[in-house]
């Protein structure tokens, strides 16, 4: 069964429920998790204002935001008697498919548990869908996690 589950973060309600779901497998089949955040370079440079007008002082703020979300999670895996490790990556090499599908070559995970906020119609044309790329192009089983409807 699954020994390596990767399980890429963002701090949203559909990250979180997918950690949930990702700790309640872990614990049912002894599997490690890697909880995994990107930093979007798109929205670093479109934030740049928000975080004090620059692009060092933004990418900062961006990396301890996403230390932020990753000590929460790993808190909480480990309060759900699960073992689990964390990476943050602001490397810009690639979109965050490019980065999950790099991390689960290199960690090596065998499923990938992830949110999604399961836009439909013109807002899921308009912000396209990470989750929908991630199951196009990922080599390992995928765990979607889908958030209520509103």
């Amino acid at each position: 069964m699954y020994q390596h589950i990767l399980v890429p973060l963002d701090g949203s309600a559909p990250s979180q429920r997918a950690l949930d779901e990702a700790i309640r497998l872990a614990k049912a089949v002894g599997a490690k998790l890697r909880l995994l955040h990107v930093i979007d370079e798109l929205a670093m440079f479109a934030g740049v204002e928000a975080y004090g007008g620059s692009s060092a002082g933004t990418l900062q703020a961006m990396r301890a935001a996403g230390e932020k979300v990753l000590a929460a999670a790993v808190d909480r895996a480990r309060e759900g008697g699960v073992e689990a490790d964390t990476k943050l990556t602001d490397n810009f090499a690639g979109a965050l498919v490019d980065q999950v599908t790099e991390e689960v070559k290199a960690w090596p995970a065998d499923l990938i548990v992830l949110g999604t906020h399961g836009r439909r119609g013109v807002p899921r044309l308009f912000l396209g869908s990470d989750a929908e790329q991630i199951v196009r192009l990922a080599t390992v089983p995928v765990l979607i996690v889908r958030s209520p409807a509103a």
